[in-house]
């Protein structure tokens, strides 16, 4: 090719990449929670913003319509999308925010693919003591703050307040919860008698979250230490053994269902075939349309709160979505404008809270129209007694799997109690001696 061919085409490839420049700071913005641009696509009114996707879509609008000078671009994945941002960082080119779960961010901060977001926070105005405690422990790790908390979700006792009448279990217009493990044995003993139904819902098949979520749990609640460091895992002791124990006892007493997966128990619930299902927070929204419509087995018949405290101290194991700013090159308006999509969304973070979630911001806690949202007193609890996972605990997502693989098969009699205790932790110390 000829010089002056050469100089031809350079011009031809410039003048093609001259688009017309809109003046705006641009922001790539990748998340889950659904698509629905269909329904939710030009709405800027999130008051009237319904679910997850709806909430989080128009939010988006909203701040692109109140920030002219900047456009938030987004990229919506398949949950949990951590495979695609992985496969952008490795190719150099990743968002510039990203919902994350918390157990999630030590992954990618342990490797510096996160930025800390001190500095954004306090551009924005934020102090991490704004955060709830459950929230500001899931963001900070190695002396820093790796993410906004968006919000806290963990288990809940979703409860049937008909059945629970019926079996003689109502308080003041409220369900009478065990205080103990011998408590929970009499009263599902009474309230099979009584109603004839079980008086726990449970996902014993396809759903590790359900068992690994009930073994950290009452672990925790009785102080043992799960992970004594980054290496390890401290399942088979006697505190995890006894726990173990309890819900093999739930299920071999038939005091719970046998056989079902996690559709199968929202169906079961929903049709009023069982006193408690134990599920997360995300249930909430739809239980309370069942519960608001005549006609349906949950009619005015519902209730949620955390899971009870049977021994020890009252903790639950918690999670949460937080967003991160994965480490990338970028100009001082891009960083300017990050540091007001963070102020933005926490002004806003009761709204997402009418998803179910709970807050991640105290101050949300006590806002009398967050009090005010169904059930929400009751299981704002949760935001206190919440404990994650230590944050040097990594790949916790393979860890639950595991984890609650092998807690189901003890807690079902496929194995016993020790032999999936001691699995359970061959397999996690495996994994995790593999990390560097």
């Amino acid at each position: 090719m000829t010089k002056r061919a050469l100089a031809a085409l350079l011009a031809l490839l410039a003048l093609g990449s001259c688009a017309k420049s809109d003046h705006k700071t641009h922001l790539y913005l990748q998340r889950f929670f659904g698509e629905c641009g269909a329904e939710y696509g030009g709405t800027t009114d999130v008051a009237k913003a319904e679910g997850e996707c709806g909430i989080i879509t128009t939010l988006v609008n909203r701040f692109n319509a109140d920030n002219p000078d900047i456009r938030i671009d987004v990229n919506v994945v398949a949950w949990p999308g951590y495979p695609q941002l992985t496969a952008q960082v490795a190719a150099r080119d990743p968002p510039d925010l990203v919902t994350m779960h918390e157990g999630v961010i030590s992954d990618y901060a342990s490797k510096g693919l996160v930025e800390p977001v001190d500095d954004y926070l306090r551009t924005a105005g934020i102090s991490p003591t704004d955060f709830t405690d459950a929230a500001r422990q899931g963001v900070t790790m190695y002396g820093h703050v790796y993410g906004l908390p968006w919000d806290t979700h963990g288990g809940l006792f979703h409860v049937n307040t008909a059945l629970f009448a019926k079996a003689g279990l109502m308080r003041g217009g409220k369900p009478v919860l065990p205080d103990t493990w011998d408590e929970l044995f009499a009263q599902a003993r009474q309230f099979e008698q009584r109603t004839g139904e079980p008086y726990l819902i449970q996902s014993n098949v396809g759903d590790p979250a359900f068992a690994a979520r009930n073994l950290y749990t009452y672990m925790m609640a009785k102080g043992a230490v799960l992970f004594p460091d980054r290496k390890h895992i401290r399942l088979n002791t006697p505190v995890g053994v006894q726990v173990a124990k309890y819900f093999r006892r739930i299920n071999a007493e038939k005091l719970g269902t046998q056989n079902m997966d996690t559709p199968a128990a929202i169906a079961a619930f929903v049709s009023g075939r069982g006193g408690i299902y134990p599920t997360g927070t995300w249930m909430i929204g739809s239980f309370e349309t069942e519960a608001e419509t005549p006609g349906r087995p949950l009619y005015k018949s519902y209730a949620v709160f955390p899971y009870p405290r049977l021994w020890g101290e009252h903790v639950e194991y918690v999670s949460g979505h937080s967003w991160v700013v994965p480490a990338r090159e970028r100009t001082p308006q891009q960083r300017e404008a990050i540091a007001r999509f963070f102020k933005f969304m926490a002004a806003h973070n009761f709204d997402w809270t009418r998803t179910g979630h709970l807050p991640a911001f105290k101050a949300v806690l006590g806002e009398p129209r967050f009090k005010a949202l169904p059930h929400r007193a009751d299981i704002a609890p949760l935001a206190t007694i919440g404990r994650p996972l230590p944050s040097y605990v990594l790949r916790q997502n393979a860890i639950e799997g595991i984890v609650g693989e092998e807690a189901a098969a003890a807690f079902t009699g496929q194995k016993t109690v020790p032999q999936a205790l001691e699995s359970a932790e061959r397999r996690v110390n495996i994994l995790l001696a593999q990390i560097d």
